[in-house]
């Protein structure tokens, strides 16, 4: 299998590219980027492109792929709904159009999150551009499939590039033990999004949207 990954510098993204390097099954993996990761292996080939909106340049090398998991993402804090659309929406969108064209049969997996608004019409802002985005990539030419975590604990020295998220983690590491036993389908990791993205990329799944229990049960 030969994948692509979007936003691996990110948490998310860092795990999944832990558990693509990880994984046999994965022969090649591409990461596109306005960033490097830091990361060599042999498997590994990372392109950094400035202009994510635009991918047109990098075409012919965006071919014969099998997945993308697409994991770039920002958090909705302080911006207004026209500037996270265009960073979330218009972003995703514009690398999808581009991946229909070079490898139109692929599966997309897009990571959203638990709370996103399949309708566009509730209150929260963030909530309604992601359902929207996801609703865009169901109407897309591929096989997709929605992952909205919730809580994921970051493990194997993984870090959220948000100071507002670190904060958190840092504050609730010390429950996560008795957390993972009182709420096991709340919580899940950055090991265990990375596996089970790699599995859905592989096999697929039984349903479009998947929460941390369905991660939970994929990657066990």
């Amino acid at each position: 299998m030969r994948v692509v990954i979007f936003g691996a510098t990110g948490m998310v993204g860092q795990g999944v590219l832990r558990e693509c390097l990880l994984d046999d099954g994965v022969e090649a993996v591409l990461v596109v980027g306005r960033t490097p990761t830091g990361r060599t292996h042999p498997k590994l080939t990372e392109i950094v492109h400035a202009d994510l909106y635009d991918l047109s340049p990098l075409a012919d090398r965006l071919t014969g792929l099998d997945a993308c998991l697409f994991c770039l993402g920002v958090s909705s804090t302080g911006m207004a709904e026209a500037a996270y659309t265009r960073v979330t929406y218009d972003l995703t969108m514009a690398v999808a159009a581009t991946l229909a064209q070079t490898s139109p049969g692929m599966r997309f997996l897009y990571v959203s999150g638990t709370g996103t608004d399949s309708t566009e019409r509730g209150r929260s802002m963030w909530a309604r551009v992601k359902g929207r985005t996801e609703n865009a990539l169901l109407a897309m030419p591929f096989d997709t499939y929605l992952f909205r975590p919730g809580f994921i604990q970051p493990m194997h020295g993984i870090v959220s590039k948000t100071g507002l998220y670190r904060a958190g983690y840092a504050v609730s590491r010390p429950l996560y033990p008795v957390l993972r036993r009182l709420f096991p389908s709340v919580i899940t990791t950055t090991e265990k999004v990375g596996r089970a993205m790699v599995r859905v990329a592989r096999d697929g799944a039984r349903e479009r949207v998947l929460g941390n229990r369905e991660i939970n049960i994929i990657a066990a």
